[in-house]
């Protein structure tokens, strides 16, 4: 499996952006998407989940309210639209998969960054 992050950029604290996360590979169909990030310096936390159809989606506190998951699974897609961006937004942000059978890919990060 490959996934592909992008739509990272600089943006204005206030501003939007819209990642996406292509794979290819395998179906994602099955599988559980999700999106995580990490600022320079820290770990990598967890930003957003959506079930494989789309139904049950959750987010971290911090971006609650702002981000929306979503995937069109004929497209292999999944992505993150990310609104009311903030400075502390500013992280690499990577795609995940998880299949039914537990197993989990990383694709490799899109930058973003959040000016004040």
């Amino acid at each position: 499996v490959q996934l592909q992050a992008s739509g990272g950029g600089l943006v204005q604290a206030g501003g939007s952006l819209r990642l996406s996360c292509a794979a290819s590979g395998r179906p994602i169909s099955t599988s559980e998407m999700g999106w995580f990030r990490q600022a320079s310096g820290k770990e990598r936390e967890f930003v957003a989940r959506i079930s494989s159809t789309g139904h049950i989606r959750s987010y971290s506190d911090s971006v609650k309210g702002r981000f929306t998951i979503s995937r069109d699974n004929a497209k292999n897609t999944v992505y993150l639209q990310m609104n009311s961006l903030k400075p502390e937004d500013t992280a690499v942000y990577f795609c995940s998969l998880t299949s039914n059978y537990g197993e989990g890919y990383w694709g490799p990060g899109t930058q973003v960054t959040v000016s004040s």
